[in-house]
């Protein structure tokens, strides 16, 4: 599966969410996800299959529980490919810097402007 297939999914890609903010018991990720989603125990458990089947998670047992955490492989994959890209939103955003800078003189010399002369 390729991997913009396994982002696709709105479920898998929430569940990628609450994996990069740390280890997370199955038990965890799926009542947050039936929350969510409203989405069967079954259901969850075989979004992390697709996870894991596809590199994106992996698991470790600790006793009767199952501990999943985020892998960076398939995730540095897909910044490569949009690395290319970025040259469309890195002007826009640079000339959105420009433009807050911008403003914020404006807000700043319109102040000093403003106030009453020190002791006066």
């Amino acid at each position: 599966m390729h991997a913009f297939d396994v982002l696709g999914d709105p479920v898998r890609r929430r569940i990628l969410e609450l994996l990069a903010t740390g280890e997370q018991t199955s038990g965890a990720v799926v009542t947050v996800i039936q929350q969510e989603f409203g989405i069967s125990q079954p259901a969850v458990s075989q979004h992390l299959r697709v996870l894991r089947e596809n590199g994106f998670a992996s698991v470790r047992a600790m006793g009767t529980r199952r501990l999943y955490s985020v892998e960076s492989g398939p995730l540095e994959e897909v910044d490569a490919w949009l690395d290319r890209f970025r040259q469309f939103w890195g002007q826009r955003l640079d000339a959105l810097g420009t433009e807050l800078a911008r403003g914020k003189r404006e807000r700043r010399l319109r102040e000093e402007a403003e106030e009453p002369p020190v002791g006066g």
